[in-house]
């Protein structure tokens, strides 16, 4: 279905919503401090528990999550829904433990933390460059793809022209708003996606006929064109835990090595702990966790289940088991569940919320390329341009970070043609693969930062070498000798390392990483007390003086003799600018403001509220309790 398919209705909500995007950007531009690195990378830490929870929930559940759970859903079942909800307790993690520990460090960045827990510079810039590497090809890529996937089969033929105004609309309000304009556009965009998503939700399960006529149709769900061996439904496709050798997900697996790529995900990635790190203070910090965490369990009952309905309501062209098939129903010849989730859209809306669930799309494109373009530009700035020039300005740092966000934009198209001829069946696969693969070196190095305090620098290095060694390796592996398709002869190499399963392979490397960390830790000098007082949960707050709980006096960068608020541009005191160079100023935030002593105070302060401590803790176990019984029903 093709661009005749909107009516003047669909139109008419789509450029509505835009144009309330672009309103809202321009009111948290007016409203927030954007003048210096505090408040451009984080929000000036004055931001309320609800938007930032939405905003955790946004910059997570991109196009390439309607798109890739949706259509993994309806190729395999609910297996894929355990990312979902074991997720739940990483943002738990997340709050409780990660967060206290790095407000109490005073960072911005995450290879910030390694500084100023390791020491050195070697551990910062390896995950610097790591990061923005798997932000440009996994990241990037991924939701571009999935975007595209979606606006052809909404628009039909060209997608590129679309793309780029996105990308573009994307960039401008990421470069001028800083990570406020980011959250409070997050806040509006999950607003959209959860009212279209709800909707879509409810029309699919009145089409199916409930629960219960979905188990009876999803396992006759066959492609009429199909043959006696490929696009079958599984029979499994209910349980979320699985055999632990023989199936697509082994149970295993999904309890560990989901457990170390969510740690990793959402407690050390810059996209996701930059907006925790925002809140105003731990009270609001804690609670936007919990919000989070409640908006995260929702992709599977409004993404995965739907994916299966579009199945079960269109299986000769969601399971198509041929090429000749797929390539007549969605122009891919590896397969078609990718187009699971716009089907149900385009086939089931009526003209006016078809245009919402367009816009709700388009929207879950721009918040997670926009937390991305964000965050990538906040760790190339504070991480590797201080670095090349340490006695940078701030006004310097602003125009950096911002022309890093051209440099990613201008990465992403040209990525855009080498993701389109990526074979879409197996995307989700190889994202979640290749997480699996670079998560565990980094998890470890974290944790052991975290929990630890023997853990040393030479210890996380080496631990994080060899663990990406490996990772490197099984990649390569992946790419060279391939998953035979269903159906094709298998004429790959009888490598024992290729039949491990991506989530054991996972285990794998953490078990390894680990025992390299600990072993050169023990072997080697233990690192100064002002290494790991105040850096580890055990020590979160403490002074290494008295070891009391008292914040500690430090900058925001965690260095010893750095101060990155120097105006650098001594030629315009004393002389007043010209209206139009202001206004110019005003748009893009720069200033000449240096940071205030409350700043360092407000960075480091882990206080909380007794009572609202409290109603954090009893929100966080009924949270935990809901996930694991909406496990137990699944199980």
């Amino acid at each position: 279905m093709g661009y005749d398919s909107l009516t003047s209705f669909d139109i008419v909500v789509i450029v509505l919503y835009f144009v309330v995007v672009v309103l809202v950007g321009l009111w948290s531009m007016y409203n927030s401090d954007r003048s210096n690195t505090k408040g451009y990378f984080l929000a000036g830490r004055s931001m309320l528990w609800w938007p930032v929870g939405a905003s955790l929930f946004a910059s997570n559940i991109g196009t390439g999550h309607f798109i890739g759970l949706a259509g993994t859903g309806a190729a395999s079942g609910v297996a894929v829904g355990a990312y979902e909800i074991m997720a739940v307790f990483a943002i738990i993690t997340l709050g409780w433990i990660f967060v206290p520990v790095y407000i109490s460090a005073g960072v911005y960045t995450m290879p910030e933390y390694l500084r100023a827990r390791y020491g050195g510079q070697r551990l910062r810039i390896f995950m610097s460059v790591l990061a923005l590497f798997l932000y440009i090809f996994t990241k990037i890529s991924v939701d571009i793809f999935a975007g595209a996937v979606f606006i052809q089969q909404t628009f039909g033929s060209n997608i590129f022209g679309a793309i780029f105004i996105l990308l573009g609309v994307t960039a401008i309000y990421t470069i001028t708003g800083g990570l406020a304009a980011v959250i409070y556009t997050d806040t509006l965009q999950t607003i959209v996606m959860m009212i279209g998503g709800f909707i879509l939700m409810i029309l699919s399960f009145v089409e199916i006929g409930g629960l219960q006529e979905l188990y009876v149709k999803y396992a006759a769900a066959v492609s009429g064109n199909g043959n006696d061996s490929c696009g079958l439904p599984r029979e499994d496709a209910f349980d979320i835990m699985r055999h632990p050798v023989d199936s697509d997900q082994p149970w295993p697996g999904t309890l560990l090595g989901i457990t170390i790529i969510g740690t990793w995900y959402w407690c050390t990635d810059q996209v996701i702990v930059q907006r925790a790190l925002s809140a105003k203070n731990m009270d609001h910090a804690k609670g936007a966790t919990v919000l989070g965490g409640w908006l995260k369990m929702t992709p599977f009952f409004l993404i995965v289940l739907p994916g299966m309905i579009s199945r079960a309501l269109y299986p000769d062209e969601v399971a198509c088991s041929t090429a000749d098939a797929c390539k007549a129903a969605c122009d891919n010849e590896a397969g078609c569940s990718n187009i699971a989730y716009p089907k149900l859209i385009l086939e089931l809306m009526p003209s006016g919320l078809r245009g919402l669930m367009l816009a709700a799309m388009m929207a879950a494109l721009m918040s997670s390329l926009t937390s991305i373009f964000n965050s990538g530009s906040t760790i190339f700035t504070m991480d590797i341009w201080r670095r090349i020039r340490s006695n940078a300005s701030n006004r310097e740092l602003m125009i950096v970070g911002r022309l890093f966000v051209v440099v990613l934009v201008g990465v992403s198209i040209l990525w855009i043609p080498i993701v389109e001829s990526s074979q879409s069946g197996q995307l989700f696969v190889y994202i979640q693969s290749v997480q699996s693969y670079f998560a565990p070196p980094i998890f470890v190095c974290f944790v052991m930062g975290v929990a630890w305090h023997r853990t040393n620098e030479k210890g996380a290095f080496w631990g994080i070498i060899v663990g990406n060694i490996l990772a490197v390796l099984r990649l390569i592996l992946d790419i060279v000798y391939p998953a035979a398709s269903c159906g094709s002869d298998d004429d790959g190499p009888n490598l024992s390392i290729l039949g491990i399963h991506y989530l054991y392979f996972n285990c794998l490397i953490a078990l390894v990483s680990f025992t390299v960390t600990i072993v050169v830790s023990l072997l080697t000098e233990a690192l100064p007390p002002e290494r790991h007082v105040g850096k580890t949960f055990f020590t979160r707050g403490q002074s290494i003086t008295d070891g009391s709980d008292v914040p500690q006096p430090k900058t925001p960068q965690g260095e010893e003799n750095s101060n990155v608020e120097h105006t650098g541009d001594e030629e315009d005191d004393g002389v007043e600018r010209p209206t139009w160079k202001r206004a110019l100023y005003w748009f893009c935030g720069y200033s000449d403001e240096e940071s205030t002593p409350e700043d360092t105070k407000l960075i480091t302060s882990i206080e909380e509220n007794p009572l609202w401590s409290k109603i954090n803790l009893v929100n966080t176990v009924i949270l935990a309790g809901t996930a694991c019984v909406v496990f137990g029903v699944f199980w």
